[in-house]
């Protein structure tokens, strides 16, 4: 981060008082001391918090209850067969429940208007306790105005929606199977290293459609098991309308997207198949480009929200979510405009929406209360300093954020510079710029980078070439020869350096070639670009599979040495001259030689240990190497102080190749 500017300091009885309301903030100033002259700010936030959980408390029997507006809010069966609605609708002149059970009669079962808003209804069984409203039966909720207007509506809790054929609008389906999918395996356990392999369902097929749950589930969690990844990113869950909008502008937030009949089984098999796995799902945050805004502070609406988010810990057994559009949450200006330069006065002050704060601090603080397992991961360009703090400091109590930095600075350079003029020294500033203590999610590139208007890595260094040359029966052009080298690099340095989790896109780990882009009537409602193309990968004569084995052989070592989990690597060497970056991991030893034309003989690194192995080298010809390295080599360090470490070692290092050396002196 920049350096902060300072700030009028605390008084000792104002530091005193934040400190006695907010329980662990000590830990939080210990750790960042420029946060000291904020700490009221810490401490208003958090009596905010504490006031409105005091407040669920006393009112709703604790946010536990609270959580649970799914069980009463909607439509449900009761005991006796007969049927309970209930809807909160303030401006309602009156509410009606309408469907094919009554004809579509419109006003032949009004709800009951209750305080604050809220309207029921109860429908007795037909005799022999047969209901009123059987399974898969169409519903509409009937509005009339104040003006007198009639609206026909999908109550915002419905938990099955469908457009059927060429229909323009969407049915609300009950859902109320006479035996509902029983989940079979329990819920895992937190990973040590977090490897995410982020999806969308719809577009994970070869052919132009919408792929299905029970596809994915058959086809791609055993591709991603065997890539060595142990957690599921699913983008686009909540039913949208439009497909285009990869999910973001959610038309129903307790609906399965696209008929999602086997979201539970696909969850409940990925329990199981991977032991330990998190699966994360996106478009929690309930803000988005284009969309209307929740007014949080409303009771109603936080029980909504909040209702949500159990639904689908609940109901699905997600171990998690990551939340999109934090940034647009936090600040009243929605970052829009904003550089975010470090200044620690742009995380504090009227500017900060702390009502979307403090919804953020209860919703994670009700996720880990539930599951202490699940995992919460914030999209947040702006760096606010205590976001993935733990609420007892004052701060916003998600596990990671994403560093989105990153992906940003390996387009940039691909984009605006040659080879020789890479920064190594810019690079690593910008892998390991990260807040002490506050987990970050690392990725070169993700679904971001694939959309249609821009171009993954894989295209920035191969473009066309990707198309014509990637034959392992033609010999290396210039072009596909670096595209290869430089797209493992990238993916390694970012993986061991850049943070404490990482992040791969569907089909990105072995360089799909084409873009993604969704049916719409800008490309002719196609869906040419709305696959992904597995097979590439899987064909012995193309060079895709290279990419995919590195990927692959990069998580599973990362599985064995926890670099993920290991404190933040120290960096011995960042060469401008020799391209060279040379850092210490989890008893790892990383080189990285980004010159694209000198190899290095005898290249003296710096290390903190003895007897060294090479465990992984992107130059195999498993990975479309040079084989340059002899494998069966052992590497001794001696006596010999090199870039501030007390030892050093001789390493031959050919271009264009990054290398793993693991020391042997101790036990993997």
């Amino acid at each position: 981060m920049a350096a902060p500017a300072p700030r009028a300091k605390c008084s000792e009885a104002e530091l005193a008082a934040a400190l006695a309301d907010v329980p662990e903030l000590c830990h939080l100033l210990q750790n960042d001391p420029y946060l000291k002259p904020y700490a009221t700010d810490f401490q208003r936030r958090y009596k905010k918090f504490s006031h409105i959980l005091s407040d669920i408390g006393e009112n709703e029997g604790g946010i536990d209850k609270f959580s649970r507006g799914y069980e009463s809010f909607g439509i449900h069966r009761c005991a006796d067969g007969g049927i309970y609605c209930k809807e909160w609708a303030p401006g309602a002149e009156g509410v009606f429940l309408t469907g094919e059970f009554s004809g579509w009669n419109p006003f032949s079962y009004p709800y009951k208007k209750l305080d604050y808003g809220k309207w029921e209804l109860y429908i007795p069984p037909k005799q022999n306790k047969f209901v009123m409203v059987p399974h898969g039966s169409k519903l509409k909720v009937v509005i009339t105005s104040k003006s007198g207007e009639i609206l026909y509506r999908i109550s915002p809790w419905a938990k099955y929606v469908v457009r059927e054929g060429g229909n323009v609008n969407y049915d609300w389906i009950h859902w109320d199977p006479e035996h509902p999918y029983k989940f079979k395996h329990s819920k895992p356990k937190k990973p040590r290293s977090l490897r995410i392999y982020e999806s969308h369902v719809g577009i994970s097929s070869h052919e132009g459609k919408i792929a299905s749950y029970k596809h994915f589930t058959c086809n791609v969690l055993p591709r991603i098991k065997d890539l060595g990844y142990n957690c599921i990113q699913l983008m686009a869950i909540m039913e949208h309308a439009y497909y285009a909008s990869f999910g973001y502008q959610v038309t129903s937030f307790f609906a399965a997207s696209r008929k999602g009949n086997y979201l539970k089984e696909l969850i409940d098999i990925l329990d199981v198949l991977h032991n330990t796995v998190g699966s994360v799902t996106g478009t929690v945050s309930h803000v988005s480009e284009n969309s209307k805004y929740f007014k949080i502070t409303h009771w109603e609406v936080l029980r909504f929200l909040l209702s949500n988010i159990r639904w689908w810990l609940e109901e699905y057994c997600f171990d998690g979510f990551r939340f999109d559009g934090v940034t647009s949450m936090l600040y009243h200006h929605h970052g829009i405009g904003e550089g975010f330069s470090g200044d620690y006065n742009e995380y504090f002050g009227l500017q900060v929406d702390e009502d979307a704060l403090v919804y953020l601090m209860l919703a994670n603080h009700l996720i880990h209360t539930l599951y202490p397992d699940s995992i919460t991961i914030a999209e947040d360009v702006s760096g606010m300093p205590a976001l993935c703090s733990p609420i007892s400091q004052g701060g916003g109590g998600f596990d990671y954020r994403l560093a989105m930095a990153i992906p940003d600075k390996w387009i940039q350079i691909l984009k605006e510079l040659k080879d020789e003029d890479w920064n190594m020294g810019n690079i690593v500033h910008t892998l390991t710029n990260r807040r002490h203590l506050e987990k970050c999610i690392a990725y070169a590139e993700s679904h971001d980078q694939a959309l249609v208007g821009d171009k993954t890595l894989a295209f920035w260094l191969m473009d066309a070439e990707m198309y014509t040359n990637m034959s392992v029966l033609a010999p290396f052009t210039p072009v596909i020869d670096r595209g290869i080298q430089l797209h493992k690099m990238i993916r390694l340095i970012t993986h061991a350096l850049g943070g404490e989790g990482y992040l791969n896109f569907m089909g990105n780990e072995f360089g799909h070639p084409e873009w993604l882009d969704f049916p719409r009537k800008g490309n002719n409602e196609s869906y040419h670009y709305a696959r992904r193309q597995f097979h590439l990968a899987d064909d012995d004569l193309l060079r895709y599979k290279h990419l995919s084995n590195f990927d692959r052989d990069m998580n599973r070592l990362e599985e064995r040495c926890g670099w993920l989990s290991a404190p933040q690597a120290y960096v011995s060497e960042k060469h401008e001259d020799n391209k060279i970056i040379t850092f210490e991991r989890a008893n790892l030893l990383f080189i990285f030689n980004f010159h694209p034309s000198k190899s290095f003989t005898d290249y003296r690194v710096g290390t903190a240990f003895y007897t060294f192995k090479i465990v992984l080298d992107s130059d195999a010809a498993a990975y479309g190497g040079h084989q340059r390295l002899d494998h069966n080599t052992d590497f001794f360090s001696n006596p010999f102080e090199h870039n501030g470490r007390h030892y050093s070692l001789l390493v031959y290092i050919p271009n264009r190749v990054a290398l793993i050396l693991q020391n042997v002196d101790l036990p993997n």
